[in-house]
This record gives C-alpha cells, sequence and structure tokens, in this order.
C-alpha cells in the first residue's frame, strides 16, 4: 500500500513540510529507472533528498539521509527546474499521483501508478513537457487536467453503485480490497456505508505498519500479516519499507515470488472446481433433453401445431410439465432437437467430470510443489525445480475445452473462437497448419478449426457441419443459405497491426450451408 492514494494523501503534507521553500538544487541518474533529486534551503544550507526507484517490477519513492554521487556513469535529468523554489505539494484529487509546484507555476509528478510509475514535467498550462522514463510513451497525454479525478462519494453514490465501493475508491489495492471484503462479509446490508466509511478513516490516519505478507516487505494502513514494525511518520514508514524491500536476499525475493503465485493457482483451481461442480449439479438435477424428447413423442396427437410452449404430464417425476417449443418445427422435428441437444448434454457432462477429475490432480500437485519449496534453502535448487516443473506462470493453464466451444463430429473435433481476442488465440496458437480453419464469408463471426487427423482425408460431411456452425456463429445466422470460407490453417495469416479477429486469407475455398448451431 505504499503506492494507496490514502497513504500518498498523507505523504504528501509531510513532504511539503520539508521541501517548502527549498530550491531543487540537482536532479540525477546513475541507475536505470531510478533518479534521485536533492533540494536545497537557502537559509541554512541544509538538503533534502528524495529517491524515487522507477523499476517496472518494484516502484517506491524514499528519503534519505545523504547520497553519494558517483562521478561517473551520472547524468543531470531535468535541468530547466534546477535553482527553482518549491512553493506547494500535494495530491492529485482521487490519484496516485504527488506533484511539487514550483515559483513559476510548473511542477514535477510523481506518478505512481504500480508498474507503470514514473516522473514527470508539467508546463505552467499543466501539459507535460517532459518524462523521466520515454517507455511509458502513454504518459506524453497526461495533463494536471486529467490527473484530479472527481468521484461521488456519497452515500447515495453507494447505493447508486450497488453497494460497491471500489467504483468510489478505486485506488485501495488489493491488501486493503481483501480487508474491506472480509469486513463487509460480517456486516448487514444497513451497515455496509459505516463499515466502509470506519475503513477509510482509519487508514488515511496512522500508524503506519511495516509488515510481511507472502513472505515480502508490505507497507499497510491497517494490522495484517507478520508486523515488522509501526511508525507514525509516513515518511519513517516508507523509509523503512524500502530498507526491508532492498534487504531481501535472492532467494528470499524468488521464493516469496513463487510461493505466491502457486497460492495463487491453488484459489484459481480450487474456485474452479467449486463453480464446475455447482454446473455438474445444475445438469445433472434438471430435466434431460432425452427425457424432453420422450415426454413429446408421447404426447405427440395432443400437440397443436406452430405453439411455442405446451404443458404434458411427465411420466418420469408424476406431475405435468411445460415444454418450449419452435413454431416452425413439427413435434417430431421438436423432439429430434432435444435428442441431439441431449447428446450434447451428456458430453458436457462427462467433459466436466474428465476436468474436475484432472483439476483436483492439478490442485494436489500444486500443493505438493508449494510444500517442497518451502523447504528449499538453495536459489540455484530453487530455480532448477521452478524450471524442471514449469511453475512460474502466474495463470492455471486453461485446456481447448475452457477456452473454446467445442463440438465433436464423426471422430473429429471442431474448435469455435467465443470472440475476436479468442479468435486470434485459436487461429494462431491453437490451430497447427494443417488443421482446416472456417469463416462465415464477408461477416464478422468466429474462426473455427477442425482439428486434423494426420494420414486421413477430412470427411465431406464434417467440412459440411463445422461449415453449418462457422455460420451460426457469425451475423448470417439468419440467412437461408450461408457463404462459408474454408481453407486449411497455413494459408491463413495474421499481418502485424491488424485488430483482433482479422486475418488475410491465401488461398480458400467456399462452400454454401445452412446456419445449424450445436
Amino acid at each position: 500500500m505504499h503506492q494507496n492514494y490514502h497513504f500518498l494523501k498523507q505523504l504528501a503534507p509531510r513532504m511539503h513540510e520539508m521541501l517548502a521553500g527549498k530550491v531543487l538544487e540537482e536532479a540525477f541518474s546513475q541507475e536505470k529507472d531510478e533518479i534521485v533529486l536533492v533540494f536545497q534551503s537557502l537559509e541554512d544550507g541544509s538538503q533534502s533528498l528524495i529517491k524515487a526507484v522507477l523499476h517496472a517490477d518494484f516502484s517506491c519513492l524514499s528519503f534519505p539521509e545523504k547520497f553519494e554521487r558517483a562521478r561517473k556513469n551520472s547524468v543531470n535529468l531535468f535541468n530547466e527546474f534546477q535553482g527553482k523554489a518549491v512553493t506547494n505539494i500535494n495530491i492529485f484529487e482521487n490519484e496516485r499521483a504527488i506533484h511539487v509546484d514550483f515559483e513559476d507555476h510548473t511542477a514535477l509528478v510523481f506518478k505512481l501508478f504500480g508498474n507503470r510509475s514514473n516522473l514527470l514535467a508539467l508546463d505552467t498550462e499543466g501539459k507535460v513537457t517532459q518524462l523521466f522514463s520515454n517507455r511509458l510513451a502513454l504518459d506524453w497525454e497526461l495533463s494536471a487536467t486529467s490527473l484530479n479525478r472527481k468521484i461521488d462519494q456519497s452515500e447515495e453514490a453507494f447505493e447508486s453503485a450497488g453497494y460497491d465501493y471500489r467504483k468510489l475508491y478505486p485506488t485501495l489495492g488489493k491488501l486493503a480490497n481483501a480487508h474491506l471484503d472480509a469486513l463487509l462479509a460480517t456486516s448487514g446490508p444497513h451497515m455496509r456505508w459505516q463499515v466502509v466509511q470506519r475503513f477509510i478513516s482509519e487508514i488515511e490516519n496512522p500508524p503506519y505498519y511495516v509488515t510481511r505478507v507472502a513472505g515480502l516487505p508490505a507497507l499497510t494502513l491497517f494490522e495484517t500479516g507478520e508486523v515488522i514494525s509501526v511508525f507514525e511518520d509516513p515518511v519513517a514508514a516508507l523509509n523503512a519499507f524500502y530498507l526491508a524491500h532492498i534487504r531481501l536476499t535472492g532467494i528470499e525475493k524468488e521464493k516469496a515470488e513463487i510461493v505466491r503465485l502457486l497460492k495463487k493457482r491453488i484459489q484459481q483451481t480450487a474456485n474452479y472446481l467449486e463453480n464446475t461442480f455447482e454446473k455438474l449439479v445444475s445438469l445433472e438435477s434438471a430435466v434431460k433433453n432425452d427425457e424432453i424428447g420422450n415426454l413429446i413423442m408421447a404426447h405427440m396427437h395432443a400437440i397443436p401445431a406452430r405453439v411455442t410452449e405446451v404443458e404434458v404430464f411427465d411420466f418420469y417425476r408424476d406431475q405435468p410439465i411445460r415444454i418450449k417449443l419452435k413454431k416452425d418445427l413439427s413435434p417430431q422435428k421438436n423432439a429430434e432437437a432435444y435428442y441431439r441437444k441431449a447428446k450434447n448434454e451428456k458430453i458436457e457432462i462427462s467433459r466436466l467430470n474428465d476436468s474436475l477429475s484432472a483439476r483436483e490432480l492439478e490442485k494436489a500437485a500444486l500443493e505438493d510443489h508449494l510444500a517442497h519449496i518451502e523447504t528449499i534453502v538453495s536459489l540455484r535448487e530453487l530455480r532448477t525445480y521452478i524450471k524442471t516443473n514449469q511453475l512460474n506462470q502466474a495463470k492455471v493453464p486453461e485446456t481447448t475445452q475452457e477456452l473454446f466451444k467445442k463440438v465433436d463430429f464423426m471422430g473429429y473435433t471442431i474448435l469455435i473462437g467465443r470472440n475476436a481476442k479468442n479468435n486470434d488465440l485459436l487461429t494462431r496458437q491453437y490451430a497447427h497448419k494443417d488443421d482446416l480453419w472456417l469463416h462465415a464469408k464477408d461477416v464478422t463471426g468466429s474462426h473455427v478449426v477442425v482439428k486434423n487427423q494426420p494420414g486421413k482425408n477430412m470427411p465431406a460431411l464434417v467440412i459440411e457441419r463445422a461449415a453449418e456452425l462457422a455460420a451460426w456463429y457469425s451475423k448470417r445466422r439468419n440467412d437461408t443459405l450461408c457463404p462459408v470460407i474454408y481453407t486449411p490453417r497455413k494459408f491463413v495469416r495474421k499481418p502485424k497491426g491488424l485488430p483482433e479477429g482479422a486475418v488475410i486469407i491465401e488461398k480458400e475455398n467456399v462452400i454454401l450451408v445452412p446456419a445449424k448451431g450445436e
């Protein structure tokens, strides 16, 4: 929480006490992504320093008492501010950015946006004139006006936001959000606003805690984790946190990071298991599609033509049941449609059971890895173990069944993209050059891929079925006949610069089919 808005809101007045009236003597950098600013009093010659570490993986301000500048590999920066006196230091409203204002109405801004932190120079109109890190090109578009965010944080706004405090306080951060969620979980609806206000009041006042959370140092505004020290001064707290961070050894840093990732993956897997089990229970407890098909066939003589719903006696459960029908289909065709759904339903239940078994094994394996890593004391052994077991992934890898819609037909697997981004993933990463690629011609729609079976010629019926699916998942769904492009994946290219889902096809065939879903 060292970059939390509510902490910076308390840090800015303390910085004002230290720096107001002093002039910027120099700003220099001798390490990549680190800059030191030296402010000097014209009255007694005393100095105050700010060291800004703005690495992509860690960014933080600290206030060293002294700093020895190297004679070599040191460069002066923000020279136009040299000799200017500081008039005010404050924070932008509802934003993680502190502005240091100078006598000529220019400003330096510490933009503390996690891995996108930077130091900006603003002119008298509040426009960006210089960046410390030019890799963050979008920072050129910022301004004093855009950094100030007006947010209605009244009780009425809280109610209008559906009691979602994140919409009123968007910069709390993960630790604070998790803590507040736990507080709200034990509070009744009528107490939620009071709980949020008490929490905001707590974190906008001392003390400040330097703790250890998941093996890594953290600066928090409430007591959590393993508390190392407690401070009343935000500058002292920030310095202590920074020192705790840089004193970490390599093994401590890397072990803490892999432990964090493994715990995250275990939690993701546990959530998936819970959600999948609920879905499986729902499918298995619902009225089966094949039973509905049987009921339609048994009562076919009593079903009027062109109705969208009918009530019949359910002899499976010994009670009436209402069945939805497609009015343009005969009762027999409606029954056939339910039988097709039943087939896919059985496939879905089987897939969910297989997925549950696989994910339970995955969770057990991750827990074993976590237990083993806790015992490792050598950095080389840790790195070897992580690499050997391919553990350095932030997310649980998703299977093709989870990423894409999947249809099995005549022994062939047909994969269907869910959206533009998902289409790109299917075509570029999950389709082999000899797989068959299909797409409705001249309209937006899903990419469809039929997995090739080496040594076999793909049957025409499989191509036709995949084309029907490509037509169904496109803007031509309601056309009588839809032209569908099909070609081997090797003739589909994605040049740099094309939007998500857009491709170029070098060689194509076209088939006309009706649109049919699963």
